[in-house]
């Protein structure tokens, strides 16, 4: 449904002023190219904390 809205969206914005919904379309791709490394380092960075958090509580697991 919110890909459809944002289909027709982008269609009304075409027939209304085409230069602007090109330039969109352009900068959508922009913007996901520029956020591939920022998840990737949001990942590593969730990994990281999940051993640091996994060996603190090692000791109380081993015991418990």
């Amino acid at each position: 449904m919110k890909t459809l809205l944002l289909l027709v969206g982008w269609l009304l914005l075409l027939m209304l002023c085409w230069p602007l919904a090109l330039l969109a379309l352009v900068l959508w791709h922009l913007v996901w190219l520029i956020s591939i490394p920022l998840t990737l380092v949001g990942t590593l960075v969730g990994a990281m904390l999940a051993l640091i958090k996994a060996l603190l509580f090692l000791p109380a697991r081993l015991l418990g």
